[in-house]
């Protein structure tokens, strides 16, 4: 088992940054990719990015590309997700997941365990 919590959100301007963390414990040792998703009220979840554990190779929604950036520290078994320039439609809850196998890292499916969430509010 591998648990997961974010930390980090809270309401912010347009225009402004944040940074969320999420920190794994347990079978860390399992874990082939991490990703980051979110959730808008009434919306389904979507891919925001991710990194490959060992190699650090990271992939993004082009809806975020260029202001996003994700990056991991193995030692501290966290992730991180860098968001600057955030806009409105950046407001939603934010989760980080963990796969063992992850094959179509855009598909919520492939990851095996997942954070409780974090709230970020963007305001215009």
């Amino acid at each position: 088992q591998v648990q997961l919590v974010e930390s980090g959100g809270g309401l912010v301007q347009a225009g402004d940054s944040l940074r969320l963390s999420c920190a794994a414990s347990g079978f860390t040792f399992s874990i082939d990719h991490m990703g980051w998703f979110r959730q808008a009220p009434g919306k389904e979840r979507e891919f925001v990015a991710a990194i490959t554990w060992n190699g650090g190779s990271t992939y993004y929604a082009d809806s975020v590309k260029g202001r996003f950036t994700m990056s991991g520290d193995n030692v501290k078994n966290t992730v991180y997700l860098q968001m600057n320039s955030l806009k409105p439609e950046d407001t939603a809850v934010y989760y980080c997941a963990a796969g063992r196998e992850v094959w179509v890292l855009v598909r919520p499916g492939q990851y095996d365990y997942w954070g409780q969430g974090t709230q970020v509010t963007v305001s215009s």
